[in-house]
This record gives structure tokens, sequence and C-alpha cells, in this order.
């Protein structure tokens, strides 16, 4: 059961595996559960809230030791994994279908796609040299760490640079999940107003990276980038910036660089850890 609107898993929950192709962590976990709790906690409790704030954290401490044991097999295995995540429409679909066309050549890429209903978009990246895995949650606003555990089994993990899991589109529920990814990229469109971070505080707090979206459409959409750069920096000053256009390419290699950069730092853990067993 999510702690933010109530959904739980039902029994439509799947994942699929689509046609012959489809078949940070830097070291600790985020906090981001025990925020929640906190916040609930301030309040007095009603009856049979106890009950329900203990099976919460049930929930949640389950969730977070999936994650652990998910963060430790992207670890040892050298996988750098990302956890997209965004309200619906922002562009997470576009931009994957780019980076896998363009990155291909350099990086061994798959992609986890997490959806209420349909394949549509783990479709849309079919072909393009990676394999895909979609999860349909039915009634569930969100990923949790078992489905990509569960998905990664028709990876393999070993035989990858990155792993992207496109979240279910909202910026809610998916903040206090961890999936045992390595960073957290937040997307951001110019179609959804600058105050966006003001809105949904947890989920940018949290942010390793914050990616603002559609930026060819900042005129037409009369969007100001420059207070939306501002109140993205009061809310997650912990967070690299990324300014970007998937249809136009603008910004497209700053996105490119943090990916490699992440590919490369994993590989340099990887490489220390092999020494250190060697010795």
């Amino acid at each position: 059961m999510c702690r933010d609107c109530g959904c739980s898993p039902g029994s439509s929950t799947t994942e699929h595996a689509h046609g012959h192709d489809l078949a940070h962590e830097h070291g600790h976990a985020h906090e981001h559960h025990h925020q929640g709790d906190s916040a609930v906690h301030d309040h007095p409790p009603h009856a049979g809230q106890g009950r329900t704030l203990s099976v919460e954290r049930s929930l949640l401490e389950a969730n977070d030791h999936q994650a652990w044991h998910n963060r430790e097999d992207f670890q040892q295995k050298g996988v750098f994994a990302l956890n997209l995540m965004s309200s619906p429409g922002a562009g997470k679909t576009r931009l994957l279908e780019r980076t896998l066309d363009e990155l291909s050549a350099k990086l061994r890429m798959a992609v986890v796609v997490g959806d209420l209903q349909t394949d549509n978009d783990a479709r849309r990246m079919q072909g393009r040299g990676a394999p895909v895995v979609p999860i349909t949650t039915g009634t569930m606003c969100h990923l949790e760490a078992n489905l990509v555990h569960r998905a990664c089994h028709q990876l393999d993990l070993a035989a990858l640079d990155v792993l992207f899991i496109e979240n279910v589109g909202n910026l809610v529920c998916p903040a206090s999940f961890d999936l045992g990814e390595a960073a957290r990229v937040v997307l951001m469109s110019v179609t959804e107003g600058e105050d966006k971070p003001f809105k949904y505080p947890p989920i940018f707090k949290l942010a390793d990276v914050v990616v603002l979206t559609k930026l060819d459409m900042a005129e037409a959409a009369g969007f100001d980038v420059d207070l939306a750069v501002k109140n993205i920096r009061d809310v997650a000053p912990q967070a690299e910036l990324v300014q970007l256009s998937a249809r136009s390419g603008v910004g497209l290699d700053a996105w490119y660089d943090f990916i490699l950069r992440g590919v490369a730092e994993r590989k340099h853990e990887v490489e220390e850890q092999t020494a250190a067993v060697r010795q």
C-alpha cells in the first residue's frame, strides 16, 4: 500500500518481455522513507491509525530491504542504474528513445518501463539496440523494488553498462520508494509551469539530477526558464540541472555527459573492488 495515495498491488500487476531483444548509488541509500514517516507522526493518531502506520512502515522496510539487494547487485555487476521520474507527459520516453539511438555505439543499455496500463512506451523503444522489459502495475501508481528485481531476471545485468528505470508518471508516490538506483532523475517539462518544484518538493529534494525538458517549446508555452531554474535551485540545490530538448537536440550533450560520467565511476568502483579482492 502506498502511504501517499493508498494504492496497492493488484492482481493485474504483471511483467512481460517482448520479442527477441526485450527480454548508487555511490554507496548510500536514500532516506526519503524516514522523512515521510516523520511527517505522518507529526499528527495525533486517529482510531486505527496505529495499525495503518505499522503496515506502512513494514511495507517500506520490505521495499528498502529489496532495494538494498538491487543496489548491491547493480554495483557488483557494474551497472549504472537510473530511476527516471516525472509527471505524465514530461518526456521520459522521448528522451530515452533518443538516448538509446545516440549512445548505442558507446554503451550497453537496457530499459525497464513502468506504466499503469498498456506497453505502449515499451514498444516505442523496441528495435533501438537495447532490451526492454515493460511492467504493467495495474492499480499501483509507482514502481517498487521487488517489481524491478523481478524485471531484471529477464536481463543479463553483467552485460550492461546502464539500466534506465522509467517510473510510472507521478510526482508524488515514486518519491517514497527506493528502487536500488544509483541516481534519481526528475524530469520537468516547460508545459508544466515554473512553480512545479514548490508544488511537489519531496521528489525534487531527493533528486540527484533535475532535467528541464521540451526546451524548444518554452517560448510558445510562455514559460519563464530563468524563473524555473531559480525555483529548482531553491528547492533542490543538491541536484545537477540539465536543460534540454529531446526533439531539437539542444542540451543533450550535458545529459549524455552525466550518463557517461556515471558509467565511468561505476566501472572504476568495480575495478577497485576486484583489485581489493585479489589482494
